[in-house]
């Protein structure tokens, strides 16, 4: 029998599906599910293959992993994962990809618009029972710049035209698509940061991205504008993001991803009015499964088959 291990730190709903569908569709598996990676302990070095989403691992998870084969992440990010020293490089390592377009875009969307209309301020004065009137920002007419241009991107930028707004890109391999006014490349981007008066950041996490957006960057925004991060915390350097807040050199930031996840409760982020905290919820939706499901169940038959040629999505590492 193989043994699979799913870790997903999710309510028991979600989590209890992706158990019930693997098992239900392939008998043959023995599948134990856990919610945290301090639970993996009694099942690790037995697994033969893991379900999982990359940030959600800790380093004594791989290290245990004695019988490892395949490691299928649910996301498309694989940092946190691929560059753990105890992951063996005979272990095959795939991801999903292809799927976050509607709801990471959404997520941007509603960032944009939160911060613009102030909605902590009024959830706030709700909680006060105050009745205060201020007014509201608008998308129409502001400029967005897109850091990281993917899948994502390509569905926000027709979203963000809807809204009339003007977008521009920001990627190291600029090309045309649609939605997107223009499009520099990455080294251009200290000159484009005084136009911007949304900075949304996609980009993936890697060693060329890891604390990339800093004081150097901050500086250059306009003290009018607002940063979303739904990319990975580790591609902002934090303590600058925070100086930038608390000094008033941006307007404010919807923060999705953090360096550290949980985020501690004693940072400083919780404690600003200025910035909207969501808990890495940006592709995580109501039917994340039913997308995800087709690249996990194709494949699961190609790892039981032997097929680990036919695997789709395989990451070198």
């Amino acid at each position: 029998m193989i043994n699979l291990l799913i870790l997903l730190a999710m309510p028991e709903a979600v989590r209890n599906q992706y158990r019930d569908r693997l098992a239900a569709q392939f008998p043959e598996l023995n599948v134990t599910l856990v919610d945290h990676h301090s639970k993996v302990g009694p099942h690790i070095a037995a697994a033969d293959a893991l379900v999982t989403f990359a940030p959600m691992l800790s380093d004594h998870v791989l290290a245990g992993a004695q019988r490892l084969k395949w490691v299928q992440a649910l996301g498309t990010g694989v940092d946190n994962l691929i560059d753990r020293p105890a992951l063996r490089r005979d272990v095959i390592v795939t991801n999903v990809h292809g799927i976050h377009g509607a709801p990471v875009s959404e997520a941007a969307i509603g960032a944009m618009l939160a911060l613009a209309r102030n909605l902590p301020r009024a959830i706030r004065l709700q909680g006060k029972r105050q009745w205060q009137r201020f007014p509201a920002q608008l998308l129409h007419n502001k400029t967005v710049g897109i850091f990281g241009i993917g899948a994502i991107a390509e569905a926000l930028a027709p979203k963000c035209k809807a809204f009339g707004m003007q977008v521009i890109g920001v990627s190291s391999a600029p090309r045309t698509l649609a939605g997107f006014d223009r499009m520099h490349h990455t080294r251009e981007l200290a000159g484009l940061l005084g136009a911007f008066d949304f900075f949304v950041l996609l980009t993936p996490l890697t060693e060329r991205t890891r604390n990339c957006i800093d004081a150097g960057v901050f500086a250059a925004m306009k003290p009018t504008a607002f940063f979303v991060n739904l990319a990975r915390g580790g591609v902002v350097d934090e303590p600058a993001l925070v100086a930038a807040l608390r000094e008033e050199r941006i307007a404010g930031a919807a923060l999705d991803v953090f360096t550290e996840e949980p985020l501690p409760a004693d940072h400083p982020f919780w404690g600003m009015d200025n910035v909207i905290i969501t808990t890495h919820q940006g592709g995580f939706c109501d039917v994340y499964i039913d997308h995800a499901w087709p690249t996990l169940e194709a494949n699961m038959r190609r790892f039981l088959a032997g097929d680990f040629g036919g695997m789709i999505n395989v990451v070198p590492h």
